[in-house]
């Protein structure tokens, strides 16, 4: 495998802040408080998450249709029609409240992962691409979890 370039790797882990941070102020009330305060009711706990999560998702669509336009024919209608999967799923499936929507969040950055490793093995993807997709899907999904599940 090939080193993650810093820059992806930091820009990467950055974008992991608000997931952490919802998580945070799930599991600390001195936190959620310090968030209610400065930031607002939507900048903590599920409310971030969910709603930064539904963006990620749609983002990660348009790299996936980037990745599509590397590749020919068939396959390049293959990676287009799959590349627009992540943004339905946050559109259809991120509703009926926070529990239900952040477990449908776990699932759409999984199937994420799916479809990285896909586009990753057609040799559309960067060779270091799935180092850094398992990397950030597994932060995403642990913080995703404690609004989940405690």
């Amino acid at each position: 495998m090939t080193q993650i370039p810093r820059s992806a790797l930091i820009l990467g882990l950055a974008g992991v802040i608000p997931f952490a941070w919802g998580a945070l102020t799930l599991l600390s009330d001195a936190a959620s408080q310090w968030g209610m305060d400065i930031l607002g009711p939507r900048f903590i706990g599920p409310y971030v998450q969910l709603s930064y999560g539904m963006v990620i998702l749609s983002f990660m669509s348009g790299v996936l249709w980037g990745f599509a336009t590397k590749a020919k024919d068939g396959q390049a209608a293959t990676g287009y029609a799959l590349s627009v999967i992540p943004a339905l799923w946050a559109f259809f499936m991120t509703g009926g409240g926070p529990v239900s929507a952040g477990t449908n969040l776990i699932f759409g950055f999984l199937g994420l992962l799916v479809l990285d490793f896909a586009f990753w093995k057609w040799g559309l993807a960067p060779a270091w691409w799935m180092q850094l997709r398992v990397l950030l899907t597994g932060l995403v999904v642990l913080s995703l979890s404690v609004g989940v599940f405690l």
